[in-house]
């Protein structure tokens, strides 16, 4: 006949390895339980049980006791013991020790298993739901591949592999349609441990139009940018219409705009394809902010930047037929070039700006953009 303590130990070891669980967890989580079950059959209150140690063990199977202070005058009989009656126990203790005196009732064994399998079931679930957060908050700000479940109007639902995320609508491309079943490319904004009374589970909110998305895809379609010999400096987005990115290599060698168009625009079309034809101009970085602003401006030719240092503005002279080309649709070429490069950016045709410094005879240095570097665009 087995040995139920023996037959406990075994359940709780088997337990531990298919759950991936720590098995001292377990047996904590089962001396919680047996602590729990011991004070609600006890009927003398919590005063007389709230020194309790439980020890689970394969010799002694469960054991509940009671620990006491042994002191020279009992004040508090249901926290003291006096020395003599301590002695009996063990002959070797003194004023201050803590006696365990053992107070496990005949019939605890099976009240304590049915109180132990609830909490055993709810430990491990907190357990796996801590795995899951750890999983997932490694992920913050990482790309992930999710399979729409379930669309609403002011969220679609995905899943994830171990969890479901959430796409908030503020978080939703515009004009872009989900399905169930689809297969998009998301970005990880935040973790939560839970996401609502309703579902305990670790909440992972996405997004389709953080900047971060796109600098993810392109270190999965660029070898230069996931090895770090190509970096990508700055990212300016209108999610669904148009994004700029400013590129640098670390390598004189390489042509980070190359780099990232790919041979025949392979590597950039598939980044484009995975945001639905969203538009992306390439340009490279400088730390000159002239020649930034000016490369920024593209797919506009600039004649020349003038630099005010104390406004933090860049004043622009392109030609009078490209004025409108680098201004953009309602503004959007102009308005994505500053946020990409940290500069306010006034941009003037050459006739505006002949008669301006006829009416004000304004002087400023101007600066030359590099003309060997045409920048990209995908259209």
């Amino acid at each position: 006949m087995s040995n139920p303590k023996v037959d406990l130990m075994d359940a709780i070891s088997m337990l531990a390895r298919e759950k991936d669980i720590d098995e001292e967890i377990l047996v904590d989580t089962i001396e919680d339980a047996l602590k729990v079950a011991y004070r609600r059959g006890n009927r003398q209150g919590n005063s007389a049980t709230q020194n309790l140690a439980v020890r689970l063990t394969r010799k002694d199977g469960a054991r509940v006791y009671l620990r006491k202070v042994v002191a020279e005058e009992v004040d508090e009989p249901e926290m003291q013991i006096s020395l003599e009656d301590a002695l009996e126990i063990r002959p070797d203790f003194h004023i201050g020790d803590i006696v365990e005196i053992d107070v496990t009732p005949d019939n605890f064994g099976r009240v304590a298993a049915q109180t132990a399998k609830q909490m055993l079931v709810q430990r491990i679930r907190e357990a796996e739901r801590g795995k899951i957060y750890d999983e997932y908050i490694e992920k913050e700000n990482e790309i992930l591949t999710a399979i729409v479940q379930r669309v609403e109007p002011k969220a679609v639902y995905v899943e994830l592999g171990r969890t479901e995320g959430i796409m908030e609508s503020n978080e939703f491309m515009p004009r872009e349609e989900y399905r169930e079943g689809d297969h998009i490319k998301v970005y990880v904004l935040k973790v939560r441990r839970s996401g609502s009374e309703f579902s305990r589970s670790p909440q992972v909110y996405v997004s389709r139009i953080h900047p971060g998305l796109v600098k993810r895809l392109f270190e999965m379609e660029v070898p230069e940018i996931a090895t770090g010999v190509v970096q990508i400096r700055s990212i300016a987005r209108e999610p669904g219409s148009r994004t700029k990115i400013a590129v640098y290599s670390m390598d004189p060698m390489i042509d980070p705009v190359g780099a990232c168009v790919g041979p025949r625009g392979s590597r950039v079309e598939k980044v484009v394809s995975e945001l639905k034809n969203e538009k992306i101009d390439i340009i490279k970085w400088s730390p000159d902010p002239a020649e930034f602003v000016a490369n920024a401006l593209n797919p506009a030719h600039v004649v020349s930047v003038f630099i005010s240092e104390d406004e933090k503005i860049c004043r622009v002279v392109v030609p009078d037929m490209q004025l409108s080309l680098a201004i953009g649709k309602e503004g959007q070429n102009a308005r994505l070039a500053a946020k990409l490069t940290g500069w306010k950016i006034d941009i003037k045709s050459q006739t505006q700006v002949e008669e301006l410094l006829r009416e004000q005879g304004y002087e400023a240095t101007a600066q030359i953009r590099d003309e060997t570097d045409p920048g990209y665009e995908l259209e």
